[in-house]
């Protein structure tokens, strides 16, 4: 539908893209939100860098782990040396965080609005801001929740309590064995509930929020939408920006825009329909909300 070299960045202003910006937030009957990694970078999450020194520099001087999303990927020989990666993983990104500004700006922008998030972030940060939950789409998993590895059923575990255990007893970058997590049905270990192929457990709760969002989707469909994209880079675009942009091709009443530093872009044939700003989510969010 759309051509791969075709794409429009918008020589608008920053300010007149703001004004419009803020303009549609306040004007549109919908709004749908889809949110990437680039919204809890914003938000100070990064998994790199000084962050990834601060919990991670004994797997980096051990494993040569360079950053948190490659070290999720690392083939440790042991069960017990997973489940201290991962379980550090999991507290420092989902349960001590803390909830990102930009999440909290955010929600006072669509606070008594009609929106929905279709999200790939699994790091549970919309509800921490206090977002509703049953106008969230959490599409590939939650770092709060296991799943059989094998899957041998389709139902999910939360894990916090577990967690947090074993990032007490762990010593040397292992966890004691009888701390491993198994399926409490076949005895396989457990995985984290992430989309990273086709053993992703799609629970009773992941397929009502998917109906909800199809819901949403369709009540809407010939209204004044505003599809907005925050963070969302290449690694998924099928799951929110090539349909963000079909939706808003085929609804002349549509607008989308973009927010990504260095990935605000649209196609050519919607550019009249779009807002593309090339700058911290953060910094954007933060502008409007206080203007």
């Amino acid at each position: 539908m759309f051509s791969r070299i075709s794409t429009y960045k918008s020589t608008e202003t920053y300010c007149d893209k703001i004004i419009r910006l803020k303009n549609e937030l306040e004007t549109a009957d919908a709004i749908i939100i889809g949110a990437g990694a680039g919204l809890s970078t914003s938000a100070g999450m990064s998994y790199s860098g000084e962050r990834f020194e601060k919990y991670f520099s004994d797997f980096r001087r051990k494993y040569g782990i360079t950053d948190m999303y490659s070290g999720g990927f690392y083939p440790f020989d042991t069960l017990e040396e997973y489940w201290a990666w991962w379980s550090r993983h999991i507290l420092v990104n989902r349960y001590e965080a803390g909830v990102g500004k930009p999440y909290t700006d955010l929600l006072e922008l669509v606070k008594g609005k009609d929106y929905f998030v279709l999200t790939t972030n699994v790091d549970h940060q919309f509800q921490l801001a206090g977002f509703d939950q049953k106008r969230l789409f959490y599409t590939q998993g939650d770092y709060g929740l296991w799943q059989c590895s094998k899957p041998c059923h389709s139902k999910t575990y939360d894990n916090e309590e577990a967690v947090r255990r074993m990032v007490a007893e762990q010593k040397d970058m292992k966890i004691p064995s009888e701390l491993v997590p198994r399926c409490p049905i076949c005895g396989a270990p457990m995985n984290v509930n992430l989309r990273c192929d086709d053993t992703f457990v799609e629970d009773q709760g992941w397929h009502k929020a998917a109906e909800r969002y199809n819901d949403f989707i369709r009540r809407h469909e010939n209204l004044h939408i505003l599809f907005l994209e925050l963070g969302v880079g290449a690694n998924t675009p099928v799951i929110i920006k090539y349909p963000f942009w079909r939706m808003t091709a085929k609804n002349p009443k549509a607008v989308y825009a973009c927010i990504n530093k260095g990935e605000a872009f649209c196609p050519q044939e919607i550019s009249h329909q779009s807002i593309c700003i090339d700058d911290d989510i953060g910094a954007v969010l933060a502008s409007i909300h206080e203007n």
